[in-house]
């Protein structure tokens, strides 16, 4: 509706709330600037979460607040929110209507190398930034072969409690109970979750479902000039003896299920979704109709 409103209240599609609670070097920022890029032409708001200190963990007052506003600020909706937080259930909060939750993880091994570097010599993004490990030149297999604490297991520990959300026993390292909640809300919290790694689906998938948002991101993603905009440099793959040397800890193990699991549910949300055709993916259309609609109308 391009006129004045009649009602204070809003339709389903312009009352809709995205929050993407982006979990650090994921490629987080290549897919939120297609939000970005896209808020004006599909007429939402695009708004980051910005924590102190990027503390993913909310005060309990700031959790009231930041619900509140969520739900209330009209003049936001629909929005589309972006930032390192947690998941959080609204439904705490007795509100009547929640957001809709969206996430991408990655290959826990590879966010932790990718996030190592990223301290120490930051990305393309912001050149010119100071990371706070700046100046330390020692590779991540170094660090792994020296036991040293940037790179030890427990730094793993990062997707599993983003998803589990604001219990304390979701960030005590290695906890079986985060991992079962981790999962719980991944399926029953969370529109979609892709990877990393088949990313370009992930959108693809996001703009048939939700188009009120993200019509044009799967040919903006595939042309556009930030499609990989944020490149950690100076990043050197790990050998095989430091892979193997991480993969023999429970952290990794669970976090690696999680992955797993998450990975195994978004091919398969994607297996229903789409036809390929000469190496390429397609959107199926609708699959669905009514019939049998009684009482007949005269």
């Amino acid at each position: 509706m391009d006129g004045p409103r009649q009602d204070a209240s809003l339709d389903e599609e312009e009352d809709m709330v995205i929050i993407y609670n982006r979990v650090p070097k994921t490629a987080s920022t290549s897919f939120t600037n297609i939000a970005y890029d896209l808020c004006a032409k599909n007429k939402y708001h695009v708004l980051h979460i910005n924590t102190t200190k990027n503390n993913p963990v909310m005060s309990l007052q700031d959790q009231v607040r930041f619900v509140k506003n969520i739900t209330s600020w009209k003049e936001m909706k629909p929005g589309f929110y972006h930032g390192h937080i947690s998941y959080l259930d609204f439904a705490k909060f007795g509100v009547k209507k929640k957001p809709i939750y969206i996430n991408v993880i990655r290959d826990p091994i590879e966010r932790l190398v990718s996030y190592y570097y990223f301290l120490r010599f930051g990305d393309d993004y912001r050149p010119g930034l100071r990371r706070r490990k700046q100046g330390d030149k020692k590779t991540f297999d170094e660090c792994v072969a020296e036991g040293g604490s940037d790179c030890a297991p427990e730094k793993l520990w990062l997707q599993i409690p983003f998803f589990c959300g604001h219990s304390s026993e979701c960030w005590n390292v290695g906890s079986r109970w985060a991992m079962d909640q981790a999962k719980y809300n991944l399926i029953n919290e969370y529109f979609l979750v892709g990877v990393t790694e088949e990313l370009e689906d992930f959108i693809m998938l996001l703009e048939a479902a939700l188009p009120r948002f993200f019509r044009g991101a799967t040919e903006l993603y595939r042309t556009g000039k930030k499609s990989h905009l944020r490149k950690t440099t100076e990043k050197k793959l790990p050998t095989k003896q430091t892979i193997a040397k991480l993969q023999q800890s429970d952290i990794w193990k669970m976090e690696n299920e999680f992955y797993e699991f998450a990975l195994e549910q978004f091919q398969f949300i994607r297996a229903h979704a789409v036809r390929e055709k000469d190496g390429d993916l397609y959107i199926l259309a609708q699959n669905f109709f009514y019939e049998k609609i009684y009482p007949k109308s005269n």
